[in-house]
């Protein structure tokens, strides 16, 4: 896996945002893919911090969370 995305980096990164989001339609995270990367942060604060783990391990939460073991 290659170093974990700097500043520049994510700032360049294109975000998508979750087609998932609470009842007022105002909790969205949006994501992105860095080489082995994902990147998380709030979709209404683009210029907001962003959480960055392994690909492996977001999947992994994911997993976990879709199938009710976390």
């Amino acid at each position: 896996m290659r170093h974990r995305p700097n500043a520049e980096e994510l700032a360049a990164t294109l975000f998508r945002t979750s087609s998932y989001s609470g009842a007022n339609g105002n909790e969205c995270v949006a994501v992105a893919r860095i080489e082995g990367w994902s990147c998380v942060r709030d979709s209404k604060q683009a210029d907001g911090p962003v959480v960055v783990v392994p690909g492996a391990a977001l999947a992994a939460l994911t997993d976990a969370l879709k199938n009710g073991t976390l």
